[in-house]
């Protein structure tokens, strides 16, 4: 341990109190997969996240952020724990410390002991291997007492401040289970809401700044093909876009200008909802044919009473039609759900295009979908959205069925 230490010893922290928002937590470990690795967990667990491999760079998150949890990852040959007690005893830390490391190690042991001579509030050591919920315990009193209320922040504010952010939920091919693409699905990171679902902050139609919420889409789309095509392999993305922002003759330019000339992109499916897809078929119909010179596709989304507006015609400007979640889930015991899902599914190969459903959340589900012919599915039952560096990470090992 740092001799230096000891002259701080007399800094004794603020006691912390339960709070009632998103905890935040910092994981301080010299090793970018452990780092990842436990960022997840805690992630899971509801707090926002952020990482320090060194000293210094603790040092410098401590200066503009608070977080209530500092996890300090503990090997033999990684970080030296004595300058991270010593920082965080330095700059009066108020939050809580819980130490990670093997089950015998006489450093953890160390650092729990030093850790409380000098006044911070260490959490009981978690060794490893350990379970979540073993962790869950250990943080049990930084989460929320009641859930946090809904945030009222303006997208526009979001855009300002860097908050937003695309997740992705995979697709899957429905006969094979191996994943045949992603949705992009965007996301808030607030500073102390911590994730926020896009209910809250999706401006209306005729707000000015849905333009600027579709360019962040796309361009951040593009950026995260590129990055998953580094450390994995080439995926198909989709985002979802308004009808309405397909209708200025620039925006579609500026969109085909976007698109990757690498040899490996496979296309770019855009996703609207399917009351505005009827609305503006016309329109659709002659955007798709300038956008399918440049790898880029329509699909509809959301589709489900509503498909009868579909039919008779000549051809669609569609490469994919979407099932609505709420008539696929269950649709393996309601009649109603199996109808419509069986409509669509036919109109789509009617067609010669994709039918896609989601919402697949159960064995039951998938087995349905299956058996009425859907091409590609998705849905939490093969994973819910995730961060994008989760989903590089993320792979297929085993079919579900294998898993059940």
């Amino acid at each position: 341990m740092d001799d230096g230490i000891v002259e701080l010893a007399g800094r004794r922290p603020k006691t912390f109190g339960r709070r009632k928002v998103t905890p935040r937590a910092c994981v301080a470990d010299g090793k970018r997969h452990l780092r990842a690795f436990m960022s997840e967990v805690l992630e899971d667990l509801g707090f926002v996240t952020s990482e320090c491999a060194s000293a210094d760079e603790l040092q410098a998150m401590l200066a503009n952020e608070l977080p209530d949890l500092i996890l300090l990852g503990i090997a033999a040959d990684g970080i030296e724990p004595g300058k991270f007690l010593e920082i965080l005893v330095r700059e009066a830390f108020d939050g809580k410390v819980l130490a990670v490391g093997a089950r015998e190690s006489i450093i953890v042991k160390a650092v729990q002991q030093v850790g409380e001579e000098y006044g911070l509030a260490m959490l009981p050591p978690l060794t490893t291997p350990f379970a979540a919920e073993t962790l869950r315990e250990r943080v049990a009193m930084l989460l929320p007492e009641e859930p946090a209320p809904s945030p009222a922040v303006h997208v526009g504010e979001a855009l300002h401040a860097g908050w937003l952010e695309l997740w992705y939920q995979p697709k899957i091919d429905a006969r094979t289970l191996v994943r045949s693409g992603a949705e992009a699905l965007v996301r808030m990171r607030h500073p102390t809401w911590g994730v926020v679902p896009p209910a809250y902050f999706i401006p209306e139609a005729h707000d000015p700044h849905f333009r600027d919420l579709s360019e962040f889409v796309i361009e951040r789309a593009v950026q995260d093909w590129h990055y998953l095509l580094e450390r994995q392999s080439q995926v198909d993305l989709s985002i979802n876009l308004p009808a309405a922002y397909l209708k200025e003759p620039q925006a579609v330019r500026d969109l085909c200008r976007r698109m990757p000339t690498h040899p490996a992109f496979g296309g770019l499916t855009i996703e609207i909802d399917s009351e505005e897809a009827i609305r503006d078929l016309d329109l659709l119909a002659e955007v798709a044919r300038e956008m399918r010179l440049h790898n880029i596709g329509l699909s509809i989304d959301n589709l489900g009473a509503n498909w009868p507006s579909l039919m008779d015609l000549d051809k669609i400007p569609f490469i994919k039609l979407k099932a609505d979640r709420h008539f696929v889930t269950g649709s393996a015991t309601d009649r109603l759900k199996r109808t419509v899902c069986r409509h669509i599914v036919e109109l789509s190969h009617g067609y010669g295009v994709c039918a896609v459903a989601e919402g697949v959340e159960s064995r039951a589900d998938l087995v349905s979908v299956n058996e009425l012919g859907f091409d590609l599915v998705q849905g939490f039952l093969f994973g819910k959205p995730m961060p994008l560096k989760k989903f590089a990470r993320s792979t297929l090992t085993k079919t579900v069925l294998d898993q059940a």
